[in-house]
């Protein structure tokens, strides 16, 4: 997207397009010459352009999204709005007051840190994502300056906590070494002696984090999200998985872990969310329902109780099938299951082609996990609590 054509569309006649454009319908050629009596081109098309990422970004903003802008790069990185808030919250929570975004992209998170009474300010290299950061703020009524800076080059002292979100994508392709972020890794880590929060990818090896930082792996609604590095004025604990669903926020800690030992499979099956395997909690779930891991390799835990759970998806065991395909085929066969939902964990298995070679016939609907119980291949159908 250009600048001038994005400045354009904050004028009254862009505003016109705008809405204009997100009124119509139809065939791509016969909107876009429609639209052509309020703009040109260039300016039509950044319309449609915003029409387009706003739609798609419902999924991440929810009802707000059809008041902010964006770029494609920007929404594809910006951070989903219940976990922004999340942030938020915390350094709410941590008295801050001042926040500086280091790398603030579309302004997603300066967006839930003003929206908390923050005061707010943010940095980007790119011009773009300024001024449509800049807009966002003034959209939604919230308070805070965005201007293009050089983050590695700024004095944040006067700001109570710096937040970064170093970009891993460049003109090469995404970026899988530290070093390539921007800002670099050698820069977070000096962010790490003050109060910082870093939001990293979620496959954050977990040595690559200082010992006096926290690490907090969060999910939304079952998908893993990222990894936040709380440096230690700010941190509380070693490792967190935070979890939010429909039924709001959940966390759990190192503090809540205990030693589990592997078990035969009993009545129940959990499958622990993304976030907690992350965060090396498997066995804080195994405490929390009273059971233990049907393997030591393995992120199921198995228990003689039912429970509800937001670190983990239950199941009811209901038998062991033959873990062989032939004789498995067999057994799905007998019991007339035509649609099968396969589960797999430390196994060598692509459900979709298992599916297929299946040939599955019946009306009846399940489960299967294919899965390692001590060390040894396993098929178990089960019901969803």
């Amino acid at each position: 997207m250009h600048l001038d054509a994005f400045r354009w569309l904050l004028t009254d006649d862009g505003q016109q397009l705008l809405a204009a454009a997100e009124s119509e319908t139809g065939e791509e050629l016969a909107v876009q010459s429609r639209l052509r009596r309020l703009g040109t081109s260039d300016q039509v098309a950044a319309a449609l352009t915003q029409v387009e990422l706003r739609r798609r970004a419902v999924d991440k903003f929810g009802d707000l999204a059809r008041r902010m802008y964006f770029t494609p790069e920007g929404l594809e990185q910006a951070t989903r709005l219940p976990v922004a808030r999340h942030r938020a919250a915390r350094l709410e929570a941590a008295s801050t007051t001042t926040v500086i975004d280091l790398g603030c992209g579309i302004g997603g998170d300066l967006v839930a840190a003003a929206a908390a009474g923050m005061t707010v300010a943010g940095v980007d290299l790119d011009p773009v994502r300024v001024a449509v950061a800049e807009a966002n703020l003034a959209a939604l009524g919230l308070p805070g300056a965005v201007t293009v800076a050089d983050a590695t080059r700024l004095d944040t002292s006067p700001f109570d906590v710096a937040f970064a979100d170093p970009a891993r994508r460049s003109a090469r392709g995404r970026q899988f070494s530290v070093d390539d972020w921007t800002p670099p890794w050698s820069f977070v880590s000096e962010l790490f002696r003050r109060a910082a929060c870093v939001k990293v990818a979620p496959g954050i090896p977990h040595d690559l984090v200082p010992a006096e930082v926290e690490a907090e792996w969060v999910s939304d609604h079952g998908e893993v999200k990222e990894a936040a590095l709380w440096s230690e004025r700010l941190a509380t604990v070693s490792r967190r998985a935070t979890v939010i669903g429909h039924g709001g926020l959940a966390t759990i800690t190192d503090e809540d872990d205990d030693a589990a030992e592997v078990r035969a499979v009993a009545d129940y099956l959990y499958e622990p969310d993304g976030a907690v395997i992350r965060a090396g909690l498997v066995t804080a779930v195994a405490a929390g329902v009273g059971g233990g891991l049907v393997d030591e390799h393995i992120a199921y835990v198995t228990s003689d109780h039912a429970f509800r759970t937001p670190f983990a998806r239950g199941y009811r065991v209901t038998e062991e099938l033959p873990y062989r395909e032939k004789p498995l085929r067999a057994a799905l066969r007998e019991r007339g299951i035509g649609s099968l939902t396969i589960k797999k964990r430390g196994v060598s298995v692509v459900p979709d082609q298992l599916r297929q070679r299946l040939s599955l016939q019946g009306d009846r609907a399940a489960t299967l996990v294919l899965t390692r119980v001590a060390g040894h291949g396993t098929a178990l159908l089960v019901e969803p609590l």
